[in-house]
């Protein structure tokens, strides 16, 4: 399993292994255990240029992923580390539990769950999201 993390922010010391860490669990817990996963951490500047370019939304979201067709590569995730900060205040969590939850949010968008949509296919994700969250807590990760 090969997990690259890149950061256009400032972040706190091991915070990268940590993104690697949470990632590669939650990964194994989807049964994906041979991949391959680029994860971007950035500001909301950044993730705010990517929505409006991929997706023609001119606004910061709190995460954005990108899938490939490859079988090892699953594809790429955004995270705004901004956004992560300040919803963890808002939903009363630490910022690992938010980064958790978006980056278990976008491994899932690459496997093909979506809840846009919304209805069964919104369902499964929230379902799927909990239990690779409650994986992820056991293991004292997030």
């Amino acid at each position: 399993m090969k997990v690259l993390v890149e950061a256009r922010v400032r972040l706190p010391k091991g915070f990268p292994a940590k993104i690697r860490k949470i990632s590669e669990s939650a990964l194994r817990g989807l049964g994906y255990g041979d991949c391959e996963l680029s994860i971007l951490i950035t500001g909301n500047d950044g993730i705010r240029a990517l929505n409006k370019e991929y997706r023609k939304i001119d606004k910061a979201t709190d995460v954005l992923s990108f899938p490939m067709e490859d079988t090892e590569m699953l594809g790429d995730i955004v995270i705004s580390y901004e956004k992560t900060l300040s919803q963890a205040k808002e939903f009363g969590v630490t910022v690992d539990e938010e980064l958790g939850r978006l980056l278990v949010h976008g491994l899932l968008h690459l496997l093909g769950y979506d809840h846009v949509k919304g209805g069964r296919q919104a369902q499964l994700m929230r379902k799927k999201e909990g239990e690779v969250l409650g994986i992820l807590k056991e293991k004292k990760l997030v």
